[in-house]
This record gives C-alpha cells, structure tokens and sequence, in this order.
C-alpha cells in the first residue's frame, strides 16, 4: 500500500481474512457482461454464507463463529432485491456478535434516502456498483445523491467496481466518496461468452485475470482513495487467511493444517472394521464417519501395509469444504 493511501474498514477486515461473505440472493435486476457468478448462484434465490448454502440468519452466524469473524460482507446478485431479507440477517449478526461486526453492503443500486435509512445501525459501509454504460456522466446520475445522502446519514461510502475500458470516467467522483476498491477484471464460466465477443483474453493460465485490466485503471490507482485489488491477492492471500481462520477452530487432532489453509487427514474405507492398530491410538487420533475412517494421514503412509483397505490422503477445505485432491496411498 503507498504512502498516504488508506483502506476501508471493511478492506482493512478482509485483508485480514476476518470477513464473512453473505451472498443474500443471486437475483439482480441488471444482466451486466461482465458478471462473475458460477451458475449455481447467478439468476438464483439462494443464500451462502461464505462456502456454505444456509437458510436462516442463525446459519449465517454459526458459519461466522467457525471463522471468528469480525465483520461480515453483504453480497449477491442484489442485496437489495431483498430489503427484508438483508435488515433481517444484518440485524441478527450485529444482535449476536456486537455493534463492532463491521458490515458492509455491496449493491448495484443507487439506494433512496428511505432505503438507507432502514439500514442505519445494521450497516456500517456502503459499496455502490454504478452500471458501465453511466460511468461517463456519473456526477449526473442518481449515485451522486446517493452518495451525498448516505454519508449524511453516517456510513462510509464508495464505489466498487471492475476494472473495465473508461474507468477514467469515475475520477470525477472521488471528491465525493470516501474509497473506491476497483477489482480486477476476471473471467468466470457465465460471462466467458461475453468476453469473448470482445476479444479479452486470459492475463495468464494460473489465475482469471483479463489481460489488460490493470492498464484500463493505471491513472486512478495513483489516488490516494483508490485501492486496486487483484485477482491473484483473492485467490492467494484473502481466502488463504478466511481458511486459516476457519481451520484453526475447526480441525481435529489428526487434521494437518496446510499454510493453504486447507487440511490433511487419512482416509481408511475397509467395510467399518476398526484396525487393530487403531487401538494403539488415541481415542481423538481417528473418528468413524460414514463407514469409513478418517485418521492422520502419516498413520497410513507409514503403517499401511499394516491395514488393510483402500487407502488415500484428502485435501479439503476445513469444515467438511470442498475436496481440493485426492491421493491414493499404494
């Protein structure tokens, strides 16, 4: 970060990877080109708290405690396709863990003085999404009296948007906003197509940066109330750190913790018979799940040929997350 140069609260939070992500709703009344979301969320009434599909707003708080999250991230699709919906979960999280859960609200709405006002005391930071096709005349548009309104009444204002050609436009109103985060441009399997008929192309074959997003936003990143946020720094240090937190409080004495944040264990599938030299072990050294057993994963590597059953060392992430890799022991 340069010198002078300072981060939202809630960027300073998920730089730490304190962050809970709530996506509320995959509804949003716009389709823009450039929109992200994987298929199972996007056009879709669901709600995920990080990882997780949940229900209620007593899910969304279980999920933050796994983490020790000290603020939350409000996101869809439209937060606010679902006024009720948001003020319920944002209530309860502010209920349950305190005024300091910074929560902050990604919207692409330019919200009314009557929309903000039922969210005083439950969110702390607004994000707006102005659409491309205004960027040009923003000062002109109804994100400058939403700006205008939602500092009056208290919150911390910005915009967040991708980097895309003509983000110059938006410098004109960075003397009205206390931040803008602009995300790097990235390539996902709904707006692939999209990309395509505008000849982007991938940066690398690691990551899912476009190829010239950086440039698009070289003159607004030397502002000190702009902060740029990569593809790789998501990927590589932002949800590395939400896992590590995660893992911390979730994995069992057998569990390895990578410096990924995901976590190691053995997998034994032998008909449930418990091996006798699990008898050896600790009663916390292995559990029983699903038929099968889960154990330290070098307790296989280097008593396997004193077990019997199929045998392979599992990569997920903690809190029974995704399975990362799967690696059979011979």
């Amino acid at each position: 970060m340069q010198k002078g140069r300072s981060l939202s609260t809630g960027c300073v939070l998920c730089h730490q990877g304190a962050k809970m992500v709530l996506f509320l709703s995959g509804l949003c009344p716009r389709s823009c080109w450039y929109c992200p979301l994987s298929k199972e969320r996007k056009e879709r009434d669901v709600i995920y708290a990080n990882e997780r599909r949940i229900h209620t707003p007593e899910e969304a708080a279980s999920v933050a405690r796994l983490m020790s999250a000290l603020g939350t991230g409000i996101t869809g699709g439209e937060p606010l396709s679902v006024p009720q919906r948001l003020q319920e979960y944002a209530r309860f999280l502010k209920r349950e863990f305190g005024n300091s859960h910074h929560i902050h609200l990604y919207t692409g709405m330019a919200p009314a003085r009557e929309d903000l006002s039922g969210l005083v005391g439950l969110v702390d930071e607004i994000r707006m999404h102005p659409p491309q096709e205004i960027w040009d005349r923003i000062v002109d548009t109804p994100y400058m009296e939403a700006a205008h309104n939602a500092r009056v009444l208290g919150f911390s204002v910005g915009f967040e948007v991708p980097s895309l050609p003509g983000i110059d436009s938006l410098e004109s109103m960075l003397p009205f906003l206390d931040f803008m985060n602009i995300n790097e441009l990235e390539w996902g399997e709904t707006n692939a197509v999209a990309m395509r008929e505008r000849r982007m192309v991938l940066d690398d074959g690691v990551h899912n940066a476009v190829s010239g997003a950086r440039g698009w936003a070289r003159r607004l990143t030397g502002h000190p109330k702009v902060h740029w946020c990569s593809s790789r720094f998501k990927d590589s240090v932002q949800l590395r750190k939400r896992l590590l937190r995660v893992a911390k409080n979730t994995a069992r004495p057998f569990d390895q913790i990578t410096r990924d944040g995901t976590i190691l264990y053995g997998l034994l599938e032998n008909e449930g018979v418990v091996p006798a030299l699990f008898h050896q072990l600790e009663p916390d050294m292995y559990e029983e799940k699903d038929g099968a057993f889960e154990t330290a994963w070098w307790v296989l590597t280097e008593f396997g040929n004193q077990i019997e059953g199929k045998k392979t060392i599992i990569e997920r992430y903690p809190d029974r997350g995704l399975v990362v890799e799967v690696t059979p022991i011979e």
